[in-house]
């Protein structure tokens, strides 16, 4: 059951995060998917790697994630000293739930001569499990340095595997596991739409289905969909992720229309995280105010499942070859 605090009638919440943040001496990060109140209280908003990253760069003796569980795992396993609180341990993720460690352990045992190439969408145990960890704006990259003769698992994400094959001919043995968000989208509402806003383009991140890929104009991670944001030329756009990357969309082009792809149902409100969904002020207050619900990880695993985040740090800041695939644009996962 999802945590619930207690009644915090009349506390101004704000203020108290701001004091526990200075006597705690935390950051605050927060997922481009968080709500827009977390969102704008957050020291840095911004794709779960990036954020990992910036909070092991600060002094901070705190990392309050305002993310999903596998987020503050990695925030973890980079910085091993720092306390790492996530405002509810119930924020989790369908692309980690759909790859049980054990039973990733035992469909890797019975490919022995593939290497695991793993979308950092999964747990910390998984990632110990697997060879090379790739975020959605980097897995190209790393795809084009892994030799055509080497066999590849790729997981949990099909649609992000069937995305990579069809844009670089690379066969992959995928994982079967999806995003429930991106699944939701409705390719039949998506063209009405589109023909509601003629020459609108369309902006989707490569955990949608291929059927709602075919309809875009442009493919990336939530960081490469802001930055197309900021850059395309026309007055509207529709995005095809969750949608309260919005926000700093709006805020960045208030004068720009931004349009939520929708779901079945001819509106976005199903393509809202229900995970991302449950951090709240309330719950941040709480978890900066007793330090709880903390993430804690073994050291062994903590060290093994660094080895495969390691991997894919090398290879993404490698120069590629001329007798490479080529590199893609790194902007986040």
């Amino acid at each position: 059951m999802s945590f619930q605090p207690a009644n915090l009638t009349g506390l101004d919440l704000r203020a108290e995060i701001d004091r526990l943040r200075k006597d705690r001496n935390a950051v605050i990060l927060a997922h481009y998917y968080q709500k827009p109140e977390l969102q704008d209280l957050a020291d840095f908003v911004g794709d779960s790697l990036d954020l990992s990253r910036k909070a092991a760069e600060t002094d901070a003796d705190v990392i309050a994630f305002c993310g999903v569980r596998f987020m503050a795992e990695t925030a973890k396993i980079l910085s091993p000293g720092k306390i790492v609180v996530l405002p509810d341990m119930d924020a989790g993720c369908s692309l980690e739930d759909s790859c049980p460690p054990d039973k990733f352990a035992a469909f890797r045992a019975a490919h022995p001569d593939h290497i695991a190439l793993t979308y950092i969408n999964c747990s910390t145990e998984v990632k110990a499990l697997s060879d090379i960890i790739v975020t959605s704006s980097s897995a190209e990259k790393i795809l084009s340095q892994i030799p055509l003769s080497q066999p590849i698992i790729f997981g949990p994400d099909r649609n992000l595997g069937g995305y990579l094959t069809r844009k670089t001919g690379r066969d992959m043995l995928l994982w079967p596991g999806v995003c429930i968000v991106h699944e939701a989208f409705s390719e039949t509402e998506l063209l009405k739409l589109k023909a509601q806003h003629p020459g609108a383009p369309v902006a989707a991140h490569p955990e949608c289905p291929a059927i709602i890929l075919d309809h875009s104009d442009y493919v990336g991670s939530t960081r490469g969909i802001l930055e197309f944001a900021k850059s395309f030329s026309g007055d509207t756009l529709i995005v095809a992720t969750e949608p309260h990357i919005i926000h700093q969309m709006e805020k960045a082009l208030p004068e720009k229309q931004f349009i939520g792809a929708p779901g079945a149902d001819g509106n976005c409100n199903c393509n809202i995280c229900p995970y991302m969904a449950l951090n709240t002020m309330e719950k941040l207050y709480v978890a900066l105010r007793d330090l709880e619900p903390r993430i804690e990880i073994e050291e062994g695993l903590r060290l093994q499942a660094k080895k495969s985040l390691d991997a894919m740090l090398a290879m993404a800041s490698a120069t590629v070859g001329q007798g490479d695939l080529g590199p893609t644009r790194v902007t986040g996962d």
